[in-house]
């Protein structure tokens, strides 16, 4: 299947979820917030979010700056 993360099209294996979104960005798991089809997916369900077809994934990194 494909979905874009964070703009870029990706190909996952069929029923991926969330986790294997951010195994292909190397993302880290903690510092970021996720969004998926527009709606912050909180962290304690990341495991259980499964994928469709052509969902749209944000990964934000928190930037501490002055």
């Amino acid at each position: 299947m494909h979905v874009w993360i964070n703009g870029e099209r990706r190909e996952l294996s069929a029923g991926a979820g969330l986790l294997d979104a951010l195994g292909v960005l190397g993302a880290p798991r903690t510092g970021v917030a996720v969004a998926v089809d527009g709606e912050v997916v909180p962290r304690a369900d990341w495991p259980s979010t499964r994928l469709t077809d052509g969902a749209r994934i944000e990964v934000l990194t928190a930037v501490q700056g002055g």
